[in-house]
């Protein structure tokens, strides 16, 4: 296991080489001056000039490049052109914001979607199965800004229940958690669809296995038969999609809290796309290039801790 995540390690050094050089080539590439979003539209030639100069963005793109990969090495990407703070620290500043959502998202998916996969593959071809895989299916259809949009519609504004905007009371935790209920249940809710429906899939041909039906004619319960021996091996699967969930609900966490205007890295995010704050944005996907990457090396090793069978060198 020591050499595997070695090895892992090692492999994230090219991943976030190459995801940092395609978002640097992607920004440069994009029509929009800084200089001309920093000081305005009625900035004379030579001051924008000077500063485009202080900048670097006058220098071929190739040094750019060095200097920025040059600097990141060392945990730098600059200042932002917006607040003059380091960029880094100003996306770390609100990451953890973003990792709460995600994580609140992942965790109402898995606690959905699982025992709704379970209970739909045993009762296949019933009502109850049709509904819940209905439902599944909206999920996966409907985008997840629309869902936030109806979620305010109904649960702040006819039904005011939940705040609908902002993160609440900092030192609150009660304020906190009514703010997060929203946005936690949307992201949860399209997250669940997935999960579900793998979960039920995967129990499915579990069920139907030879050692299932020794384990019922042994005169098993039926909640030992399927959540002792079929879950435990129809969980694999949807352990990695877990995983890919939480790296998705990262991503989605962007629009989430543009919808509802809570604080974290993707109005961060949006915003210094819009004031082509390079800075910021390529310490932005570089934090969630590593997040995704570290991630996928938790759910490798949750595979060991689930399947005796797998075992790294």
């Amino acid at each position: 296991m020591r050499n595997y995540l070695i090895e892992r390690f090692i492999l994230l050094i090219p991943t976030l080489i190459g995801v940092m050089t395609f978002v640097f080539l992607l920004l440069r590439f994009i029509p929009g001056d800084p200089a001309m979003f920093i000081l305005g539209d009625y900035a004379t030639e030579e001051t924008l000039a000077k500063l485009r100069e202080q900048l670097g963005l006058t220098k071929p793109i190739y040094i750019q490049y060095l200097i920025f990969m040059k600097n990141a090495i060392h945990g730098d990407f600059g200042r932002s052109l917006i607040t003059k703070q380091p960029a880094l620290l100003e996306v770390i500043r609100v990451f953890p914001y973003s990792i709460q959502l995600a994580g609140i998202g992942v965790i109402i998916a898995v606690v959905l979607g699982i025992p709704l996969g379970v209970f739909s593959a045993i009762r296949q071809n019933t009502g109850f199965d049709y509904v819940s895989m209905t439902l599944a299916i909206f999920g996966i259809s409907m985008p997840v800004f629309w869902m936030g949009i109806m979620a305010i519609l109904i649960f702040s504004y006819y039904l005011p229940i939940f705040p609908a905007t902002g993160l609440g009371n900092i030192g609150n935790p009660f304020s906190l958690l009514r703010h997060l209920v929203l946005p936690g249940f949307t992201l949860g809710f399209s997250c669940s669809a997935y999960i579900a429906r793998l979960t039920r899939s995967s129990m499915l041909e579990v069920i139907r296995q030879d050692y299932i039906r020794t384990a019922h004619a042994k005169g098993l319960s039926e909640f030992n038969v399927i959540f002792k021996h079929a879950l435990k091996n129809a969980i694999i699967p949807v352990i990695a999609l877990v995983g890919l969930t939480f790296g998705w609900a990262l991503g989605s966490s962007i629009l989430i809290e543009v919808v509802f205007s809570r604080p974290g890295i993707g109005q961060l995010l949006i915003k210094a796309i819009f004031s082509r704050d390079y800075p910021t944005v390529q310490a932005g996907v570089a934090v969630l290039g590593f997040s995704f990457v570290i991630i996928n090396i938790v759910v490798d090793c949750l595979f060991a801790v689930f399947d005796p069978r797998i075992r790294y060198a």
